[in-house]
């Protein structure tokens, strides 16, 4: 029989596992401490839990840490870990060290369906979605994990695509019963898939991205095929009905494309378009995948873009490109070739 895993489980759900086996509330409190703050690999180290306890734990449950199977290391101190996943898959994550903060950037689907013309991730197709726990493996069965200032959900998959089990590991992250990160401190990135975009902010309170691109329906439509089904317009008319407060965040993240979105013409078009909206826009270098005839911006007109935004009042920094060498910069990550 397999067992279940007690990795992922929120506190309620660990209160009702105890419920059905006998025991007190408390019992559902020392196993969340010792899965999200202790950080155990058996039942067995749960020592403050009777031995007839973790006796019958051990019966139909397991703590399911699963350590990475391959690591990469770029000259910029940037790693990639190669995870498993379910139904022999794999995933990768991102460590990213920089100067005295380390971000993680997490996957939270096995390959992705919203096909976006620029992302390897996306020419893997759509394989499955992670469960919280799977999500909190990436983080706890980290080497650096006790380096870990900031995690952002920019890995593999559309976070908002795995809306359940994105919100659930949120909640592990930021609960007091689980890891007790500030939500000012993790930020969940998305295309603006809106039904689910309403949930996503009125039950987290951690930063949000959205992938924009472009400011133009048609062109971004080339970029992003699910324009057709979101608009832009839409999302940010959704967007702007929630006062985000001075301590939320929103960004919109802006991949350049030589002579596609970064004109004069594309920096006017934002101004209007975000007109009204406190948030900043962080650009990003394209970066080549195979069969792609897409181009990054030089660094002159990067820099001009950037500039232009500024002086207009919208906070706009250019993201630098980390992990180049070992694929696991921004649009990089596929574990096509794993699978």
């Amino acid at each position: 029989m397999q067992k279940e895993l007690l990795l992922g489980k929120t506190l309620e759900e660990l209160e009702q596992l105890v419920d059905e086996i006998g025991l007190q509330h408390f019992v559902a409190k020392q196993i969340s401490e010792w899965l999200y703050k202790k950080f155990v690999v058996t039942i067995d180290e749960m020592t403050n839990v009777s031995a007839k306890v973790r006796e019958e734990l051990n019966l139909k449950y397991e703590i399911g840490r699963v350590a990475p199977v391959k690591v990469q290391a770029s000259i910029d101190g940037t790693k990639k870990y190669l995870y498993p996943a379910q139904n022999n898959k794999y995933i990768e994550t991102a460590y990213i060290p920089e100067n005295e903060r380390a971000t993680l950037c997490v996957s939270s689907q096995v390959g992705c369906k919203m096909g976006c013309k620029f992302c390897m991730t996306a020419k893997q197709g759509f394989q499955g979605n992670l469960s919280a726990g799977e999500i909190i493996n990436q983080i706890i069965s980290l080497p650096e994990r006790n380096k870990i200032s900031n995690i952002v959900y920019m890995g593999m998959g559309e976070p908002l695509d795995n809306i359940d089990e994105v919100l659930k590991s949120l909640k592990i992250l930021t609960s007091e019963w689980g890891f007790a990160m500030g939500p000012k401190r993790i930020t969940v990135s998305t295309i603006g898939i809106i039904p689910v975009l309403r949930r996503f902010i009125s039950e987290s309170n951690c930063h949000l991205a959205i992938s924009l691109h472009s400011p133009f329906d048609e062109e971004r439509r080339k970029l992003m095929p699910m324009q057709s089904v979101y608009p832009i317009k839409e999302v940010l008319t959704e967007v702007k009905k929630t006062h985000f407060g001075l301590q939320r965040r929103i960004s919109f993240e802006y991949i350049m494309f030589k002579g596609l979105n970064d004109t004069p013409v594309h920096v006017k078009e934002l101004l209007r378009l975000l007109n009204g909206l406190r948030c900043r826009i962080n650009l990003i270098k394209f970066h080549p995948i195979p069969g792609s005839a897409l181009e990054s911006s030089d660094d002159n007109t990067v820099e001009s873009f950037k500039n232009a935004l500024n002086s207009k009042g919208i906070i706009t920094k250019l993201r630098q490109s980390r992990g180049l060498d070992i694929y696991a910069a921004c649009g990089l990550l596929s574990t096509k070739n794993e699978c």
